[in-house]
């Protein structure tokens, strides 16, 4: 067989099987029902973690200002950004 001739082959093979794959993704019945919550973050997390993607703690820093109001204005004035990668 020559080269071609393979290749035609391979082709006619790729495209049978993408045509049974289709005809299987047409059939499946999508579910309804409401995934808690929970579940989600719990996947959000995994595909997160599986991408290389490293989750940060963050702690809340309480600054020792005049009042609440100079230490809000103070924070505001900085622009740092809430999150950075």
């Amino acid at each position: 067989m020559s080269q071609d001739a393979e290749l035609l082959e391979l082709v006619k093979a790729l495209t049978q099987r993408i045509d049974g794959l289709e005809i299987k993704i047409k059939q499946l019945e999508l579910q309804t029902e409401d995934v808690p919550e929970e579940t989600l973050v719990a996947i959000a997390a995994a595909v997160a973690a599986y991408l290389g993607h490293r989750a940060k703690r963050r702690q809340r820093h309480f600054t020792t200002g005049r009042s609440w109001t100079s230490n809000t204005r103070n924070a505001q004035h900085t622009h740092h950004p809430l999150y950075t990668r």
